[in-house]
């Protein structure tokens, strides 16, 4: 097989084709290997490839046997791995446990082949580093692939791999899959757990989870990937049918507000408003109920409390690999905006702490009110087209603060999602005049995945994507 042939299938394709022994594991990896050669020199989506750690011994009856996939280089991965977290203060550590969403991909034949790059310690909503480089769009290499999983996303939508591991603690893998052209799930809270090691990341804003080209892969991955962890107490029960067996019907007539607003108060983009009110209109010619709506909340105290829980977590984590390093925390091993971060984070006292989870509280109830009335949210992903690459100067002194309002212009819809908990996916149904990809998001209540997973299903049938190409794909 070649790559450029390996590259039209997407995981469930490539794991038939195992199964039904057209094409063996091993080939896969070299045909991921020739693809992240033939690319990867444009949209730097890898850290390092590592066919090494892709054996033989694959079980074939599992749903995903032989597919390759990326783990993100960020905080996990595989034993023995490096993890360099997109930094320079933590380059060479290496992971000592395998972590539980990689053992869950391993029980379902998959084989990792490479880790993919990150902003550094997920902080930022692109992936352009002083350690890594900087990741691009597959469509266009002046302009961003996002953050923080860049590189899942640029490696999926360039053909590299089918599938990649990826997180969102604000729009991570939201941001990325817009930009890159791919499928982004966020799951509820719960639904994919991290596996008692620690508290979730971001006082459990944080998910982890996988970018796709398809629903289906979307929908299996979770499958594979989620369920309980005996003795968490968040962990969500699998439902009593498969996601993947779900999208087998469609779904009913569902009640769908969108709207298109910036949250943070920027003006409109028009190109994505367009596009997300053409998405409204096949909403309403696919038979379910439409109308313009949002939730209600104020974004400035919101602001406050996104920064003192970014900040504070983001300084204990650091804090806790410097002195497991024993390297110091300064402008040598941090990028500005990253330090800036820390230094705010431990000036955070308990009572800002507490009073930003009384703010998530009201938002959450908020929230949970809006979806009695209605059972999806239609916003844009990325309020505004993807910047071009050098926005973010990775040197520049940004106070966190000032760095979350200033990406407000571009992220304003996601984050508050992972404050709440909601499950919310983004979906590639557009292309900007300019040639971007412009994802939609489509948000649910808790729980409420295959609700997303069947109308992502209906509409990836009435709007197909995946047949576009970027400029970076093999050929």
């Amino acid at each position: 097989m070649r790559a450029e042939e390996y590259a039209e299938h997407d995981a469930l394709g490539l794991a038939d084709l195992v199964r039904r022994g057209e094409v063996s594991p091993g080939e896969l990896v070299e045909c991921a290997l020739a693809a992240h050669e033939q690319v990867d020199g444009v949209v730097n989506s890898v850290v390092a490839m590592h066919p090494d750690r892709a054996r033989d011994d694959v079980d074939l009856t599992g749903p995903l046997a032989g597919v390759p996939y990326l783990v993100k280089d960020l905080f996990h991965g595989a034993v023995g791995l490096p993890c360099g977290n997109g930094s320079r203060l933590s380059a060479d550590w290496r992971v000592a446990r395998s972590s539980q969403i990689v053992a869950r991909a391993a029980a379902a034949g998959m084989r990792v082949v490479g880790r993919s790059t990150t902003s550094e310690f997920g902080v930022m909503g692109t992936t352009e580093t002083i350690a890594q480089g900087i990741t691009s769009s597959p469509w266009s290499p002046q302009h961003m692939a996002g953050g923080s999983s860049g590189g899942a996303a640029a490696a999926v939508g360039a053909g590299i791999v089918p599938v990649a591991l990826a997180s969102d603690g604000g729009g991570s893998i939201r941001i990325p899959a817009s930009a890159c052209g791919v499928v982004g799930l966020k799951p509820s809270r719960g639904r994919v757990p991290w596996g008692l090691r620690s508290k979730e990341p971001l006082l459990g804003w944080a998910v982890q989870f996988a970018v796709s080209r398809t629903v289906r892969d979307t929908a299996a991955m979770l499958d594979a990937l989620g369920g309980p962890t005996p003795g968490d107490p968040e962990g969500m029960p699998r439902p009593a049918t498969s996601f993947l067996a779900s999208l087998d019907a469609p779904p009913p007539a569902l009640r769908v507000a969108w709207w298109t607003d910036p949250w943070s108060g920027h003006a409109p983009d028009p190109d994505v408003t367009s596009a997300t009110q053409r998405t409204a209109e096949l909403l309403v010619d696919l038979g379910h109920r439409v109308e313009q709506a949002s939730p209600r909340f104020d974004w400035d105290p919101y602001l406050t409390a996104m920064t003192d829980v970014w900040a504070s977590t983001t300084a204990h984590t650091i804090d806790g690999f410097a002195a497991a390093l024993d390297r110091p925390v300064s402008a040598d091993t941090l990028e500005g905006a990253t330090l800036q971060m820390v230094e705010h984070g431990r000036q955070v006292t308990a009572a800002q702490l507490l009073s930003a989870i009384d703010a998530e509280m009201i938002l959450t109830s908020a929230m949970n009110a809006f979806f009695r009335e209605y059972d999806v949210l239609l916003t844009p992903t990325l309020a505004a087209v993807p910047p071009r690459v050098g926005l973010y100067d990775p040197v520049a002194p940004t106070p966190p603060r000032e760095t979350l309002a200033t990406w407000s212009r571009w992220e304003c819809f996601l984050p508050v999602f992972n404050t709440t908990g909601l499950p919310a996916i983004s979906l590639p149904l557009h292309m900007s005049e300019g040639g971007l990809p412009l994802g939609m998001q489509f948000v649910a209540a808790i729980g409420r995945e295959g609700t997303l997973l069947r109308l992502a299903g209906q509409l990836e049938e009435a709007l197909p994507w995946r047949d576009r190409r970027p400029a970076a794909f093999p050929r």
